[in-house]
């Protein structure tokens, strides 16, 4: 094989098996512990997903303005380990999430506590990358 073949190949492969790093990123890096907050609205859109699901809540302020928020939680295969499924959020669902918002101030928060319609309620978040474990 020639060198600059060889070369292409090597930087092709580490491009290909670092891809998956780029995609996942620790709490503290885009997300504040200081800045927890409060969320009611419904559920507009779920991404069951890894590394993170996620799900879109419409809140609506005191004016009646509805924002819609991205709610990240951990793994799906964490939230599994919790009881909490891909059935356990639906659209058209009321939920109440307490979490922290994105460091960039954008309408994006990592989901802490949810709690469901019938009242019960499971720590979502993503404590095993840095984030705040209740």
């Amino acid at each position: 094989m020639r060198p600059s073949l060889l070369a292409a190949a090597a930087v092709a492969g580490s491009v290909f098996l670092s891809a998956p790093a780029f995609a996942h990123h620790s709490f503290a890096a885009e997300f504040d512990q200081s800045a927890r907050i409060e969320l009611t609205g419904t559920v507009t859109k779920v991404e069951w997903m890894n590394p993170h699901a996620h799900f879109s809540l419409a809140v609506k302020d005191a004016n009646g303005k509805v924002t819609i928020w991205d709610l990240e939680t951990g793994s799906p295969n964490a939230l599994a380990r919790r009881g909490v499924t891909r059935h356990s959020i639906k659209e058209g669902d009321t939920l109440k999430v307490v979490g922290y918002r994105a460091k960039d101030g954008s309408n994006l928060a990592s989901a802490g506590t949810v709690t469901f319609p019938d009242g019960t309620s499971a720590f979502a978040g993503t404590s095993g990358d840095g984030g705040p474990t209740r």
